[in-house]
């Protein structure tokens, strides 16, 4: 026999649910910090549109950290300066982070020196980036008790650094650089280099006389074309497999030029390069 359903209970439990979610979306509204609502926080700069999303990791130090326009802090990001909070750091800032910059969620910046991210860097989830490292040199003492080295951090503008990679004390990574993921970065890394493994290398590079070595094995993406509605690429989306063959087709006559006549089309006899978004939309 199967079990009678208790509706009212299940409906409660729904309604419970849609309540909890949109409390929490509007705490997670209402609690992420801004330059308009900062809480208690007083940053020593925090740009126009930058926003740190809520529930945030450790933050504190923040008079010596100083966060560009337009930037994502994602949850939980911790930010430091200084070695423990209300420390005096003197008059110049410690952690600095350019504009458009965005930190993936659990991501952590240990600036007990000078740590800097150029503008337009993207960090994926859980990054580590830190100017400050433990020592051993005394074997007789534990390694937490010894004083740490420090060495500042340097991240050039337009990076992308991957899932999990981790940025030691000392590193000086140049613009446009690639770090994957869990890749564990120390010393130089020149302009606009990928970089991977632990400890990490560089495995492509792109310079003026050669361009990238080893070759990008993948044709560079190509962006969608000013002016294309989101409806049209979902119809350019649905197509099926005889449609996207005949488009194919449509494209390698272009090749040969723009007016090959075509006898199966009625009409002055030229083939057009391509259909129109209208075309496929029809055709979808």
């Amino acid at each position: 026999m199967p079990k009678p359903q208790n509706t009212f209970s299940s409906r409660r439990r729904r309604l419970a649910q849609r309540a909890v979610h949109a409390a929490w979306a509007w705490v997670q509204r209402t609690a992420s910090v801004s330059a308009e609502h900062p809480g208690r926080f007083r940053f020593g700069a925090l740009g126009e549109g930058t926003r740190l999303a809520f529930p945030l990791g450790t933050v504190f130090g923040e008079p010596w950290i100083r966060l560009g326009a337009y930037c994502i802090i994602g949850e939980q990001v911790t930010l430091t300066a200084g070695l423990m909070p209300d420390l005096d750091l003197g008059p110049d800032p410690i952690l600095r982070i350019g504009d458009g910059v965005v930190l993936g969620r659990g991501s952590h910046v240990i600036a007990d020196t000078t740590v800097t991210i150029g503008s337009d860097c993207y960090f994926g989830p859980y990054v580590y980036v830190t100017s400050t490292n433990h020592s051993y040199d005394d074997p007789h003492q534990p390694i937490g008790r010894q004083w740490p080295r420090m060495e500042p951090v340097e991240i050039g503008p337009g990076c992308w650094i991957g899932t999990g990679a981790v940025i030691l004390p000392g590193a000086r990574i140049g613009r446009n650089v690639v770090v994957a993921a869990g890749a564990v970065v120390r010393g130089e890394v020149p302009d606009h280099a990928v970089v991977a493994g632990a400890p990490a290398r560089v495995v492509r590079r792109w310079t003026p006389a050669e361009g990238w070595q080893p070759p990008l094995r993948t044709p560079a993406p190509v962006p969608v074309p000013d002016g294309v509605t989101p409806e049209q690429l979902a119809a350019l989306a649905g197509l099926d497999d005889e449609s996207v063959a005949r488009l194919a087709e449509l494209d390698d006559g272009d090749a040969v030029g723009r007016d090959r006549p075509d006898p199966g089309r009625p009409g002055d006899g030229r083939q057009p390069v391509r259909p129109s978004l209208a075309e496929v939309d029809a055709e979808g």
